[in-house]
Formats: structure tokens, sequence, C-alpha cells
């Protein structure tokens, strides 16, 4: 299946996504307060701030419903006869972004039947994209901040392609690599780790905050990527639709299905992202 998505809803969404990454790095870079939800995660206003961009510009796209971490109180009985929309994370991995360790992101992705047909991740710090479009690969663009603009201001395609490497790299060997979360590592995750290792002669384990993890399996820097603990539908979106391009599968661990999105319950079961 290839999803069409149009030169100009491309290069809006790569506009929006780096904006809010500028946003998240001016505060990123003075002190910042930090507030938690009733669920105990933090809140910082670059959370807010990002959202507000991405949220106000996604919405005068041709697809203008938006559902984001931020402003996740859309009831099931109305969201759920939504065909096509966008599900968004402002600033995920905020616990790496209070630590100042760089390893955050923003994401996001357009669902499309209950599926990601489209998405984008931006590292701030590095000012890394990543994007991938249902059907036509998923790519990789270091120093994204620094892409020519028109006089109009209009990133052109050109531009954007010009400077954009298909995912995966080349020139990946090395032993077989899982990468887990830096901050929610679990037991179960460890037993995965030592489970594989009886499959495999040589093994490497990294860790990452955020969607990074998805990236770096994109790369082809690690093979597997498995999820016990806890995450929302607006944390791995994006990255499934970027992993998906390259080949590889975002599997819920107890049906082995591909994850799928705008459920009753925004919770992610367990999952295993693998070739």
């Amino acid at each position: 299946m290839v999803f069409d998505i149009s030169d100009k809803l491309l290069l809006q969404t790569v506009n929006l996504i780096t904006l809010a990454g500028q946003s998240v790095i001016q505060v990123y870079s003075e002190p910042f307060d930090v507030e938690y939800k009733e669920d105990n995660s933090p809140l910082t206003s670059a959370d807010m701030i990002s959202n507000l961009v991405i949220s106000s510009g996604l919405k005068v796209t041709e697809y203008p419903l938006v559902l984001s971490e931020e402003m996740a109180q859309v009831p099931y009985e109305e969201r759920k006869n939504w065909k096509n929309f966008w599900l968004v994370d402002p600033l995920d991995g905020t616990k790496e972004f209070v630590k100042r360790n760089g390893e955050f992101t923003v994401n996001i992705a357009l669902i499309s039947d209950g599926l990601p047909v489209f998405g984008l991740i931006y590292l701030p710090v590095p000012k890394t994209l990543y994007f991938a479009i249902k059907g036509q690969g998923a790519y990789r663009i270091l120093n994204a901040d620094v892409i020519v603009y028109n006089k109009d201001e209009q990133l052109m395609k050109s531009e954007l392609m010009k400077n954009a490497e298909r995912l995966p790299l080349k020139g990946n060997a090395r032993d077989y690599t899982i990468i887990a979360s830096r901050s929610h590592l679990s037991s179960e995750t460890e037993a995965f780790i030592n489970k594989e290792k009886e499959k495999h002669k040589n093994i490497n384990t990294i860790s990452a905050g955020s969607s990074i993890k998805f990236c770096l399996v994109a790369e082809g820097r690690a093979d597997a990527y498995p999820r016990f603990a806890p995450t929302m539908e607006w944390d791995t979106a994006a990255g499934q639709i970027i992993v998906e391009e390259t080949g590889k599968r975002v599997l819920n661990m107890e049906t082995k299905e591909v994850l799928s999105y705008n459920k009753k319950s925004l919770l992610n079961p367990s999952f295993l992202v693998v070739a």
C-alpha cells in the first residue's frame, strides 16, 4: 500500500516539527520549572509550547483532527469515527529533558484507519529529522535546521530530499543488538534479553531515551526493541511507520499483530520492534 502525501503537506509538517523543536530548545537552554501530572510524569513549559505550535499548525492542514498527549480529552465516542487524524507527542522523553541528557524528541504521526501512514520524529539537540510515508520509504536528515528556504519561507521538496538519507543506513555490520529504554528498564526486558542470548552467539545491549530507540532500529544500529513498560499511542505511532518502512515490524507481544491506534484505551500493550 502506498499512502499519498502531498508535497505541500510533507513540507508543512517538516516545518512545524522543526519549529516545535526550536521552541523546545529555547526552554531547554534556560532554567525551567517542572510540574507533575496525576500519573507523576513530568510536565514543562516546553511540552505546552511545542503542543501549541504543532496542534495549531496541523489544524489548518487537509487533515484537521488532532489528538495530542497534552490534549487527549477527546471522548472515544467522538474519535472512534475519525478515519484520518494526527497523533502527536509534543515532547517525548520529558524525563530525559529534565535530566538534560539530550535524548528527547518531537513526534507527529498521521493515522489512517487505525494505522500510522506518515510519521516524523525530530531530535532537537542534534537537529536530526526522521520521516517516513507508507510505501515510500524512511529517511534521515542531519542538521535539519539549516535546510534552505526560498524567499517565501517555503521549504522546497527538492532541497529536503537532497539532504535525506534512505534508511536503513549501509555499513552497520555488527553483533546482534537489542536496544532498551534508558528510564524504564523492566525485569521483563531483562528476561527477554537473557532469552535472546540463547539464540545469538554474540549480543550487544544499548539504551536510549524516548522514540530515539525506533530511530536507531530504523537506521540499522539495533535489531530489536522490546518494550514491556507502559507506553501510550502517541509514544509509538511515528516510530512505528518509520521502522515499518525499513522492513521491520512493531508487534503486540500478546497477539503478534502490528500495533493499532485509536483504541478506546490509548494505552499500548507490550510490544516488540523486530525484523
